[in-house]
């Protein structure tokens, strides 16, 4: 996502709350900036917002996992995620949208999943996130429209990222299965495409909501999910 954004001429500032990580995608991708920001500390993120210039184009795309049954679900392991995956996206977008609106030009995209718009057990936390951050953006996407401004959902399936190698890992140990089974035969049940799709194909459908033909797109969530919500 931060590679297509720099591609498409973008000064971006990259947050993360992995120093080293994010200063490595800094030196790798030129147009870069690393911000080093936790984004469960709401108030770290408040000060670290104060402290950059004006945001034309919002990417939300922080995400976390964590899998139990609700009778045995942590509940500040819920919190936490709550709070990264939705109420962060809510106080980026009010602090981003006044210079959006006086500017008369930007572009929300929440990166959103196929869990927004179907659900899996034992993932109560993660699904309720992203059907909150689904119903936020619609209601940006309302309200920010006579500014010019809009608010969109991308929502891949499974994507070949550090959190979903996890998550196919730790299914392989508890089940006492390989990998590829766990990847073929669970992740991707629901999935009419079997494959995992690749970070870059989320950002090739994400630019389209930044880019020209976007202005009438908006309160809207773009598949990019192998066929899941098909079914």
């Amino acid at each position: 996502m931060v590679a297509r954004l720099a591609a498409d001429g973008a000064c971006v500032y990259a947050v993360d709350r992995d120093q080293a990580g994010v200063k490595q995608l800094a030196d790798d991708v030129p147009g870069v900036e690393p911000v080093v920001c936790d984004l469960s500390d709401l108030d770290a993120l408040d000060d670290t917002m104060d402290a950059l210039p004006p945001v034309d184009v919002l990417v939300n795309n922080a995400g976390l996992q964590h899998v139990a049954p609700v009778p045995e679900f942590d509940p500040d392991r819920f919190a936490l995620i709550l709070r990264v995956m939705l109420e962060a996206p809510f106080r980026l977008a009010r602090r981003v949208l006044p210079h959006m609106y006086e500017r008369g030009w930007g572009r929300l995209v929440h990166v959103s999943s196929a869990h927004g718009h179907r659900a899996s057990p034992f993932k109560a936390a993660y699904v309720s996130a992203k059907h909150g951050l689904e119903g936020l953006s619609k209601v940006i996407a309302l309200e920010a429209a006579e500014h010019g401004v809009t608010s969109n959902c991308v929502i891949p399936g499974y994507v070949r990222t550090p959190l979903v190698e996890r998550q196919i890992a730790d299914q392989a140990r508890a089940h006492g299965i390989d990998e590829d089974e766990v990847r073929d035969r669970v992740l991707l049940a629901p999935e009419a495409v079997k494959r995992l799709i690749e970070p870059h194909e989320v950002a090739e459908v994400a630019a389209v909501l930044w880019g020209p033909a976007s202005a009438s797109i908006t309160g809207s969530s773009l598949s990019v999910d192998g066929g899941w919500t098909a079914r």
